[in-house]
């Protein structure tokens, strides 16, 4: 069995002073950078991010902040780049998404360099589980666990290192995961 780490969008805009900031995300990118420095077990190691260019309804003058969000994370921009504190660079595969839609799972994104999606590049790895991290729990995490699962992979995200849009739904999310035989680790 050959495990994957998923980093989840650990991009400017959405950690702090950024334009859909959420909070505890550079801390998060920190402790990522942490868990990948040195011999951290992982056989393959992928990051997602939002790459806008026209998502249509997505970005919104009045976003109502489920469907709809203020403009964050366009392809070309300083906030579509990887966060400063996530220091790790060394991708086994970068996965773009949400270019001309919301896109929340990383497994909408194809890679930048071959465009193969998440899914056949995990296979190709032989890649059985992956754990998942990132920004935010509650939407772009969540949403890449429950593909993962849909994809037959064993999914665990670690939780320790995710910050939330709204925290306190975690508990309750936590409980959904368990029902779908999503797993979470902690410290």
């Amino acid at each position: 069995m050959s495990t994957a780490l998923i980093v989840v969008d650990v991009q400017r805009d959405f950690c702090e002073d950024g334009a859909l900031a959420v909070a505890g995300g550079a801390a998060v990118a920190a402790d990522i950078s942490e868990l990948l420095t040195g011999a951290h077990g992982y056989e393959v190691v992928v990051a997602t991010r939002d790459h806008h260019i026209e998502p249509g309804n997505h970005f919104s003058d009045e976003p109502d902040f489920i469907d709809s969000w203020p403009v964050h994370c366009v392809a070309g921009t300083p906030g579509a780049e990887q966060h400063p504190a996530l220091t790790y660079r060394d991708w086994d595969g970068l996965f773009l998404k949400g270019q001309y839609d919301g896109a929340y799972s990383g497994f909408e994104g194809t890679e930048a360099k071959t465009g193969e999606s998440l899914a056949d590049f995990l296979r190709s790895k032989d890649v059985t589980a992956v754990d998942i991290c990132g920004i935010a729990t509650d939407y772009c995490v969540n949403a890449t666990a429950q593909d993962a699962v849909e994809h037959g992979f064993e999914t665990t995200v670690l939780t320790d290192l995710t910050a939330a849009v709204h925290p306190e739904a975690i508990p309750g999310l936590i409980e959904q995961w368990a029902d779908q035989e999503i797993w979470v680790a902690t410290d």
